[in-house]
């Protein structure tokens, strides 16, 4: 919102700064700013501007990193997960068909799924829902419980389900919007940024050491079962939904392929969502 500070960010005069922009509201055909003796601002074109064009340049990012690894003659396919999600059977089906085709499996996670989607590392993921949709496609696969994870010690030991209710005066060692269940009745008091803590293992390790609780699909619990915990079911609150996702703009065969193998994986052994 400073033409002086933008121009030097980039390095520019800032009336070379000042031309580009009406260049490009004249190529658009919109007004992106307006400049007054109060300062900056931007319209009502410029702030959907700003919203759409993250997404659009990350993926014009993916465009040119998929065209380099072509050209090097690198025929890669790669699948993201999330922890606790296996994407084993599918993805050697795939390989069996093409076995001049490299399978890559990239582990994601809540902060970066869909931008690894986006920005070209994967092709095709496991997600877990909820995300930000926009420029997806998205094929559901299955539903599970979700489970709270407290220390061994903790006063809900023992129980194999709980209620939300029970967890209100617990302290959630994730962001509440992952947990809006509990982040609509909890009774501490919780501010925007405030989880630096981003893998399962981390979590699970405060979780031991007694400094609070986490809420995991059921299929994590699982995966990262230790002996200084213990979970149970909350009986009261949704399943955490599982997706396959891939960007919408893209017409790979390899990816509609992957799909069906997918779908049909999940859906012989009963596991498939009823959405």
């Amino acid at each position: 919102m400073h033409f002086g500070r933008a121009a030097d960010a980039l390095h520019i005069a800032q009336p070379v700064l000042s031309r580009q922009i009406r260049a490009f509201e004249d190529e658009l055909h919109v007004q992106l700013f307006v400049r007054d003796k109060r300062g900056t601002a931007l319209t009502p074109a410029g702030e959907q501007l700003r919203t759409d064009a993250p997404v659009l340049l990350t993926e014009s990012e993916a465009v040119c990193r998929r065209v380099r690894r072509a050209a090097a003659g690198n025929r890669a396919f790669a699948v993201g997960f999330m922890p606790g999600l296996i994407v084993t059977g599918p993805a050697r089906a795939l390989r069996s068909r093409h076995p001049d085709l490299r399978i890559e499996v990239v582990r994601t996670g809540w902060d970066d799924q869909v931008q690894a989607l986006h920005d070209g590392r994967i092709d095709v993921s496991y997600l877990r829902l909820p995300v930000d949709q926009r420029g997806l496609t998205l094929r559901p696969l299955l539903r599970e419980p979700r489970l709270v994870v407290f220390p061994s010690a903790h006063r809900l030991a023992g129980k194999e389900t709980v209620r939300i209710a029970d967890l209100a005066d617990e302290h959630l060692l994730q962001n509440p919007d992952a947990v809006p269940e509990w982040r609509d009745i909890a009774t501490e008091a919780h501010a925007p940024g405030a989880w630096p803590v981003h893998t399962v293992e981390e979590k699970l390790e405060l979780v031991a050491a007694g400094q609070g609780i986490v809420v995991l699909p059921e299929s994590t619990v699982t995966f990262y079962r230790r002996p200084d915990v213990r979970s149970a079911a909350i009986e009261d609150i949704g399943p955490n939904r599982v997706a396959l996702a891939w960007v919408a703009a893209r017409l790979d065969p390899l990816i509609e392929e992957f799909a069906a193998l997918a779908l049909a994986e999940h859906a012989s052994t009963g596991q498939m969502s009823p959405e």
